[in-house]
């Protein structure tokens, strides 16, 4: 079933350095993901994965082509305009989970609501949704040192979702977990996937992680090597 754009890659060049030391990070990549895909990126090391990735979460600018993120040419804008972007469409999950360790699970989620303003009332109500949409009601006044792996990178996906964003960057969210909670917070984000039409773009470099996604995209060199859908069952 196709489904309309949300990220777009015309012929992307990224490139570092000059002269003989220049390298192509990125050498002319097309590539579209739609609203509510799941896609897992792999690769590996200096295949190009990452850098793709921080263009498509408005963390970096192609050199030359174009980025589009919900139609708009967002490799164009300068950097206050893409934070601004991200800040109002874009959730990040991370390796490590980035919480602030005196601070409790709640306070955590509503974090990036502080940001925005938000009043302390909203904050509070929508931080409990999203814990709760994660797992982990009953225990939004613990802090990250008294909660398992598992359940901080929960807490950290709960800050991600907080503000309703339109994609997810999950950037290798299993790697700091074992074998049995990496695959519990992997059937969390096919359900966020499934249930909020969440579009989560993840890098990861282990394919049991990658079987989840409904589509692998394989980086090699800069450039595209594979581009692989599971079959949908009717």
């Amino acid at each position: 079933m196709a489904r309309d754009p949300l990220i777009s890659f015309d012929k992307v060049w990224k490139t570092y350095g000059q002269g003989e030391a220049q390298v192509h990070a990125l050498s002319g990549v097309d590539m579209t993901i739609g609203r509510g895909e799941f896609v897992a990126i792999m690769g590996p090391s200096g295949s190009g994965k990452s850098t793709a990735m921080n263009i498509i979460g408005c963390l970096d600018t192609p050199t030359s082509g174009r980025y589009d993120f919900l139609g708009i040419d967002a490799g164009r804008l300068d950097r206050n305009r893409r934070a601004v972007l991200r800040n109002l469409y874009v959730g990040f999950v991370f390796q490590g989970y980035n919480l602030l360790p005196r601070t409790t699970a709640a306070e955590n989620v509503e974090l990036p609501l502080i940001y925005r303003g938000a009043p302390s009332g909203e904050r509070h109500e929508r931080a409990m949704e999203a814990l709760e949409q994660v797992g982990l009601m009953g225990r939004q006044n613990h802090t990250p040192a008294e909660l398992s792996g598992g359940q901080q990178q929960r807490v950290a996906i709960a800050r991600a979702i907080v503000t309703r964003p339109t994609l997810l960057v999950a950037d290798e969210p299993t790697g700091n977990l074992d074998t049995a909670r990496s695959h519990e917070i992997m059937e969390l984000l096919t359900t966020l996937n499934a249930e909020l039409g969440l579009t989560i773009v993840m890098v990861t470099h282990e394919a049991d992680i990658a079987a989840y996604a409904q589509r692998t995209i394989g980086f090699l060199d800069g450039r595209i090597a594979s581009d692989t859908r599971k079959l949908e069952v009717a």
